[in-house]
Order: structure tokens, then C-alpha cells, then sequence
């Protein structure tokens, strides 16, 4: 069996990192990747990791016959696409905006949108049409709460200080992400306003029905180029080897998200779709960190893991990338 894929957005992060992985997906066909402004020109000439790796050009449109497409496209910018443009009843489409994300914009052209977190949604991805990626802030976040919502564990406010690299603010160019300005620099933006904090609640409270804790995030913009770490904390009445059992117990089937003994570090998730979690408890407060790529766990990587699931395929194929710990 082989998955005809289309990617639409082709020039940006995210569609760079789709076509790295699956480029070596076993099932999957790479077809049209569609990039208005540069069609004709081959791939490699924006993603330069890809020279050597293959000989595909972007395109204008999609080819029509795709089993799934990805939407690499700015906030807002997939539901025009998708107004403009008609898909096969058939196709699967993986967006990776925030344009469906949310309850109240799940349902969009006659589609049902589901909430593509793998860890939470599993069974309604395997039987779904469309999916809404999850945000890289919001994945490394719900990760690290998920276990508490569960067990109805959230009684008391949460706080949350992230920091992500500069891939996060995409490959458009701004005065944040110059190098000048950000190397050596550390800065907060979005604080307590930030867009994740809506998908964050919604798949807490689906756990967690009756939560009623105010989170307080902090985001910050980091001197580096990839990943997310977030240090989450809440006051709690688990002990520590109660919370680290609640978190082993509810990741046991989780492929990529892994509960660690030792305190973890950017390095060992960058370049993979791994999610680690270390918990800890100080006097009242748990403490709970949370690694991941913001590129592939927090993106394109968990836009293969969904693609997997809706095929039927292992959760893991084409998404077997180790850590440049070195």
C-alpha cells in the first residue's frame, strides 16, 4: 500500500520537515507541493538538507488524486485555501494552523475536524477525515498535564514558562527572529494571551470535566533554533512516586512520550518526535518539565504520527529519528 501525499505550503518549516520524513516513510508516495511562489523550482533549492535526497520540484496546484493532504499554511490561511479550492470527499486532510484546533471551528466545509493529540484522541484519529495538528506549545503543555486532568488531580491554578526557538515564528522574516536580535537574547511575548492556551483548556477539560484552575503562561522566545522546554508546576497532594506513577501508568502505550528518572534537556529530544517528561515535587507544588521538537513532535512529526493512525498503520513508521545529542 502506498499513501499519495500532497503537501500544500511547501516552502515553510513544517513542510520542509514532512518532506525529510517522508521522503523515508515506506508507504507513503510524495506528489505535488504546492508553493505559488516558487512552482517549477526543485525543492532542494529551499530546503537545502534535501540535496541529494531527491529531485521533486514544487508545484502550482495538487495533483487531485491525493489520499492526504497536509496544510503548511499560516494561521488563518487554511480555511481560505480550502474555500477556494475542492478536495476529493475522499482525501484525509492534516492542517497545521490553528484554524480548526478549537470546538467551535472543528466543523468546516462539510468536515469534522478532530483534534490530532495522540495521546488523548487516539481512537477518534484512527476513524477520522480531517485532522487539526496540534500547537508545539500546546503538545509539550497537554503532555505534561494530561496524567492530572485524568485522575482530577487539577484543583489549583497552573504555571507555565515555556521557551521555543526561533523555528517556531516560521521562515517569514521579522525583526524577532534576525540573528542579530536573537542571538544572546531572551525574551517573553503573548504572556497570558497566548493563542495554545484555548486547545490547552478544551483537552483538559475533556479529562477533566468539571476544571475550574486558571492557567498562567509565560512564553518566551529563545536564542536557539529548535525545540520547546516548559516547566510546568501546580500545587498537588500526590507524593512524588504517586505522580510518577500516574504519569508511567497513563504514557504506557505512548510511543513517543516517555516519563524519565533524571532530569531531562533539549538535546535529547531535538530531531525526533519524542515527548520527555520528568516530574518532581517541592514542598506543595509538582513540578513537571516537558522536551520536545517544536518542529516534529510539536508539527510535522505528529502530522506523520496522525497520517499513521488514520491509515492503520504502527503509530511509529517513518518516525524513527534519533537526538543530534552531540
Amino acid at each position: 500500500m502506498k499513501i499519495k501525499v500532497g503537501i500544500v505550503g511547501g516552502a515553510g518549516y513544517t513542510a520542509g520537515e514532512l518532506v525529510r520524513i517522508l521522503l523515508h516513510h515506506e508507504y507513503a508516495e510524495l506528489g505535488a507541493i504546492v508553493s505559488s511562489s516558487n512552482a517549477g523550482n526543485p525543492i532542494h533549492q529551499v530546503h537545502d538538507d534535501l540535496v541529494g535526497e531527491t529531485d521533486l520540484v514544487f508545484t502550482s496546484e495538487l495533483a487531485g488524486d491525493e489520499d492526504v493532504v497536509f496544510l503548511c499554511l499560516g494561521h488563518g490561511n487554511s480555511k481560505a485555501w480550502l474555500e477556494k479550492h475542492e478536495l476529493s470527499e475522499t482525501a484525509h486532510i492534516i492542517d497545521l494552523s490553528n484554524d480548526f484546533r478549537l470546538e467551535a471551528d472543528a466543523e468546516f466545509g462539510g468536515r469534522e475536524f478532530v483534534y490530532g493529540l495522540p495521546e488523548l484522541n487516539r481512537s477518534r484519529i484512527q476513524q477520522a477525515q480531517s485532522i487539526a495538528n496540534p500547537g508545539c506549545f500546546a503538545t509539550a503543555i497537554q503532555l505534561a498535564l494530561l496524567p492530572l486532568a485524568q485522575a482530577g488531580k487539577l484543583t489549583d491554578d497552573v504555571h507555565v514558562s515555556a521557551i521555543t526557538g526561533s523555528t517556531g515564528a516560521g521562515q517569514s522574516l521579522s525583526e524577532t527572529v534576525h540573528f542579530s536580535w536573537r542571538t544572546n537574547n531572551v525574551s517573553i511575548y503573548k504572556p497570558f494571551t497566548h493563542q495554545h492556551l484555548g486547545e490547552i483548556g478544551e483537552s483538559l477539560a475533556q479529562l477533566q470535566p468539571q476544571l475550574d484552575s486558571a492557567m498562567h503562561f509565560i512564553p518566551y522566545r529563545g536564542n536557539f533554533s529548535r525545540g520547546i522546554f516548559a516547566s510546568v508546576y501546580t500545587p498537588s497532594d500526590l507524593t512524588q512516586d504517586e505522580a510518577r506513577e500516574l504519569y508511567q501508568k497513563f504514557y504506557a502505550d505512548a510511543p513517543f512520550t516517555t516519563v524519565s528518572d533524571k532530569e531531562i534537556h533539549l538535546k535529547q529530544v531535538v530531531n525526533t518526535n519524542k515527548c520527555l517528561l520528568h516530574v518532581q515535587k517541592f514542598g506543595k507544588q509538582l513540578l513537571i518539565t516537558s522536551v520536545i521538537d517544536n518542529l516534529i513532535k510539536g508539527a510535522s512529526g505528529q502530522a506523520v504520527q496522525n497520517m499513521n493512525l488514520l491509515f492503520g498503520l504502527p503509530e511509529t513508521t517513518g518516525l524513527g529519528l534519533k537526538a543530534g545529542l552531540f
